[in-house]
């Protein structure tokens, strides 16, 4: 899916249009009427305010993931986090019983050892 129909997916979601769009990331209507139909392509800047304002990633909005925010559990919809519980075990296939038992565990491991710093 492109930028443009993200945009458009993501604006119609929160329930907004394209003038209250324009205002909540300082400007224009046309410019967000431009992005919407692949006219105008946002510089980084613009790119960052769309991914902050929607919480998702700039890798989403470009198509580079279709996790909207593989960083924050809490903005992740339910299909997000299927996917990726889905990709996570990925790693463990074709492994005996015992070596997926042991990467369990090692991932726990690290987690608990590094809970304080995360």
């Amino acid at each position: 899916m492109t930028l443009s129909k993200k945009l458009v997916l993501l604006r119609e979601e929160k329930n907004i249009d394209r003038l209250e769009l324009a205002k909540i990331l300082n400007i224009s209507y046309s410019s967000v009427s431009k992005y919407e139909t692949d006219m105008r392509f946002p510089d980084q800047e613009i790119l960052k305010k769309i991914a902050d304002y929607f919480e998702v990633s700039i890798d989403y909005l470009l198509g580079r993931t279709d996790l909207r925010n593989p960083y924050n559990k809490n903005v992740s919809s339910k299909d997000d986090r299927i996917f990726e519980k889905a990709y996570h075990h990925l790693y463990k296939s074709g492994l005996p019983d015992e070596a997926v038992k042991h990467i369990d565990e090692y991932i726990e491991f690290i987690k608990q050892k590094y809970k304080k710093i995360l």
